[in-house]
């Protein structure tokens, strides 16, 4: 099948074709032609298969064949996305898309000046990308009019849930209109998430071009046993003898995150860390240099790993398992993407092996265990020396030292003696002593 039989116009497949794409992807040939017959839909599908272009294209086309009435544009396109990093990327694409049909796209998040936003819904867009706590601050500042939405995109839907944005999502509900067209897209299929489809979509057609919550067929992945406080010696010993130029290394927290990358540097490893902690401007100059091959290894967490999309990245490891075993796919869901081949590498301590187990029976198979051949078995320290083992032998119990108490001499005895018999002073405080004979008594 080709982009050509989707129905697509003109402008729409040479924008395709400058990206370099000939043939749509799975979720691609199946989800476009629900979306042009106007039908809700629930869609799953692994990540990294182009589910953001599945419905980019139909909506565009849609949108340019409408005739605009009003001279200032309301919004009639919604797509919530659970990260800044996310928002930035579906914009992106958005824009390339729609402004070959003139039509204007903007993002709204958390993190930067909500002045600047408001100056761009003021100057009139068709497309709003938004995460749901800054869209929320705009529609209850009445800066967003919402009335006049056509499409309602939620895109990494399981995400957003995770991240505990149910409420938020229920509240932008009740501003929009009820007639809409509802698109829900998703990595991961739970009971959740077709709950919430239960509340916002009607009738929905559901396409699932992958196996519910199966990793990328073209990752590689491997688990490497270490003690915890070895990890770092291990992860620095597989970027130099490996040779990597460009990976992605995720930890749990971000304080993890920044030690893990202070930890690099000091091993002259170029590294930087990404995480909600960041300022956007940070995050979004960290992103664009580590896409360029100025940054070596690029720290992320859970939070930043949905929005990073970064074409051919070879590497990706898990500095430590993910709390939840679907944070697992996303995570190595960063690479192999579009087709390309790609490496996951997860370095498991043995505090870590329940969650292991936990990932393994999600995907339905055991992931390879591998050894590193020439990693030494004992610490090395970051002068290049080897730590020597410490002794299991337990050593002798040290004498105690007994000095003999000097004997008290007899004179000092009996004065003891003396001065202990001796008996206490005690001092009597006695009444009010009475009036002496012949004294004067005070007048009554």
């Amino acid at each position: 099948m080709s982009f050509d039989s989707l129905g697509l116009c003109a402008e729409l497949l040479s924008a395709i074709a400058s990206q370099g794409y000939t043939t749509p992807t799975p979720i691609q040939s199946e989800a476009i032609p629900v979306i042009f017959e106007g039908d809700d839909l629930l869609a799953g599908a692994q990540t990294g298969t182009g589910k953001t272009a599945a419905f980019a294209l139909p909506i565009v086309q849609m949108l340019s064949e409408k005739t605009i009435t009003k001279k200032r544009r309301s919004p009639r396109v919604l797509v919530l996305v659970p990260t800044r990093e996310l928002a930035a990327q579906v914009s992106d694409q958005m824009k390339n898309y729609g402004r070959r049909l003139s039509l204007r796209a903007t993002m709204i998040y958390g993190g930067v000046n909500i002045q600047a936003q408001i100056q761009r819904l003021e100057r009139g867009v068709d497309i709003v990308v938004a995460t749901p706590g800054r869209l929320l601050d705009h529609a209850e500042r009445g800066t967003i009019d919402l009335t006049r939405i056509e499409f309602l995109v939620l895109d990494e839907a399981d995400r957003m849930l995770d991240l505990g944005f149910i409420d938020d999502i229920r509240k932008v509900a009740g501003y929009l209109p009820v007639q809409r067209q509802n698109l829900l897209f998703s990595a991961t299929y739970s009971p959740s998430i077709k709950k919430l489809a239960g509340e916002l979509l009607i009738q929905p057609r559901h396409i699932e071009v992958a196996r519910r919550n199966i990793a990328a067929d073209a990752v590689t992945q491997a688990i490497y046993a270490v003690e915890g406080r070895r990890k770092r010696e291990m992860l620095s010993h597989l970027i130099r003898k490996g040779e990597w130029t460009q990976v992605l290394v995720f930890t749990r927290t971000r304080y993890g995150a920044d030690k893990l990358t202070e930890e690099l540097l000091y091993d002259s490893i170029n590294a930087a860390a990404i995480h909600s902690n960041k300022s956007q401007s940070i995050r979004t100059r960290t992103l664009a240099e580590f896409k360029r091959g100025e940054i070596r290894v690029l720290v992320a967490t859970d939070v930043a790993a949905r929005g990073l999309d970064i074409e051919r990245l070879p590497h990706v490891v898990n500095y430590e398992l993910p709390q939840g075993p679907e944070d697992y796919v996303h995570r190595i869901g960063r690479t192999g993407r579009a087709g390309e081949d790609g490496v996951a590498l997860s370095l498991v301590c043995p505090a870590e092996h329940p969650r292991l187990l936990a990932i393994e029976k999600l995907l339905g198979y055991a992931i390879p265990r591998q050894t590193i051949a020439d990693f030494p078995d004992i610490p090395v320290n970051r002068g290049g020396r080897l730590k020597p083992k410490k002794s299991t032998a337990k050593r002798p119990a040290r004498a105690k030292k007994t000095t003999p108490k000097p004997r008290k001499s007899p004179e000092k005895s009996s004065k003891s003696a003396t001065k202990a018999a001796k008996p206490r002073r005690v001092k009597i405080v006695t009444g009010r002593s009475a009036a002496k004979p012949g004294r004067r008594k005070g007048r009554s």
